[in-house]
């Protein structure tokens, strides 16, 4: 009994109040999901792109863009204290949910690939600038993918206890590196004016906005587990401000002082071999353990007798095997496409919560909900075409541009939609 009630995850029903957590431990999963490697490589990019107030400045408004859109999105998350694969049953039926469900697990499954894959190929740099050994991806991706499936079987207790641990020592590594990379010589070069053609600033707030709107989307996955809506907006925008900001800034740093955007290289310039390990293993470990979960939950949806860790284990083998394969090189045109039908989701909820009619969000009517709501399909179908028109060739029509993040473009027009749409409902009905 005991044992079934240390992975009992709650992943098809409300978090009892009882077993709720404060906005602290919260906001540290967030920060622990923000700090990776994604981060890092982005703030090399600007770093190298950009004046140093300008690059900053481009991490600032993007990260409380997206504090803001994570902290709304949360706040539904903690009132119903449902995923977000269960909430979309308010929205679009019970059978309808089963396709939301399978999209949102694919797409997070995917991701995880992905992000194994990213891992295995700069460990396997660092293993081999420091100690000369040669292993080869397929063998780093089975590592990896292991063990990033450790915690998010255990499910959201596992990912905080790994979050609490990781983060202060994640910090501690990074702002050692940035010491040493600023006392010395590269110190004066930080602040020298960018000579060049610089990023536009347009374009570098949608880079900083675009690498975590998706996470904004999922947000109840991790808010349904706050005492409080408070503690959970709380939580997510700070979790989602600090965790963007802090590894791009000091990546910004980094790049300037070392005049190189490989992070992993510069590590080991350094001197830092064991850190430029831990920080690699623990950015990646913390940020894609959540993708498990994720996937985990919405498939969960889908195949209700399947115990959730069952299902988080054969997503992540199939998703270890992908990396292994080498599909992730390959799979980013279409979780291209599985993005722009994720992100609409969050503003299709937060829309109907926020505006039209949030007494419909109660778990127990969920079995005597229709099967299908048209209105909320259309919207989604509206927004994520929105996003296609909007996406640049050749994975997109790029017919025009709104915000220069494609998935920033759909979650607000599925907001808008839905409030539009679903309050002419209501007023008709």
């Amino acid at each position: 009994m005991s044992n079934e009630l240390k992975i009992q995850d709650y992943e098809r029903e409300p978090v009892p109040q009882h077993l709720r957590k404060s906005w602290f431990s919260m906001a540290f999963i967030w920060i622990a999901i923000g700090i990776d490697l994604s981060a890092m490589f982005l703030g090399a990019q600007l770093g190298a792109g950009m004046n140093i107030g300008d690059s900053l400045t481009a991490v600032i408004v993007g990260s409380a863009i997206l504090g803001l859109i994570g902290a709304v999105c949360a706040y539904v998350g903690a009132k119903t204290g449902l995923s977000t694969a269960m909430i979309s049953r308010f929205l679009f039926g019970n059978q309808g949910a089963l396709i939301v469900s399978v999209i949102l697990g694919i797409s997070s499954l995917g991701w995880f690939g992905v992000q194994v894959g990213f891992f295995a190929s700069n460990f396997q740099t660092a293993l081999s600038e420091l100690w000369g050994w040669h292993w080869s991806l397929s063998v780093l991706s089975i590592i990896g993918g292991l063990l990033m499936m450790s915690t998010a079987i255990w499910g959201y207790r596992a990912i905080e206890k790994l979050s609490v641990w990781s983060v202060p020592l994640l910090v501690v590594f990074i702002i050692i590196a940035l010491v040493m990379a600023l006392s010395g010589e590269g110190g004066s070069t930080v602040w020298l004016p960018f000579e060049g053609e610089a990023l536009p600033m347009g374009t570098a707030i949608s880079l900083v906005i675009g690498i975590f709107i998706l996470g904004t989307a999922l947000s109840p996955d991790i808010a349904r587990w706050a005492k409080t809506p408070k503690h959970a907006i709380t939580a997510a925008f700070i979790g989602f401000f600090v965790g963007n900001s802090f590894m791009t800034i000091i990546a910004i740093f980094l790049s300037r002082s070392m005049d190189s955007d490989d992070l992993t290289g510069i590590l080991l310039t350094l001197g830092l071999g064991i850190p430029a390990i831990l920080v690699l293993t623990l950015a990646q470990w913390t940020t894609n353990t959540n993708n498990l979960y994720s996937a985990g939950l919405g498939f969960s949806v889908v195949f209700k007798r399947v115990p959730k860790s069952v299902i988080t284990i054969i997503a992540g083998l199939i998703a270890t095997l992908l990396a292994c394969l080498g599909i992730y090189d390959r799979f980013m045109t279409f979780l291209t496409y599985i993005t722009m039908l994720v992100a609409p989701l969050g503003g299709i909820y937060t829309a109907e919560y926020l505006l039209v009619n949030k007494n419909r969000f109660s778990f127990e009517g969920l079995n005597s909900n229709r099967s299908w709501i048209p209105r909320s399909i259309i919207v989604w179908i509206i927004a994520t075409f929105f996003g296609f028109m909007t996406t640049m060739a050749p994975d997109g029509l790029g017919w025009f541009q709104v915000t220069q993040v494609p998935a920033l473009d759909s979650f607000l027009i599925a907001f808008i939609a839905q409030a539009i749409i679903g309050k002419w409902v209501v007023k008709k009905g």
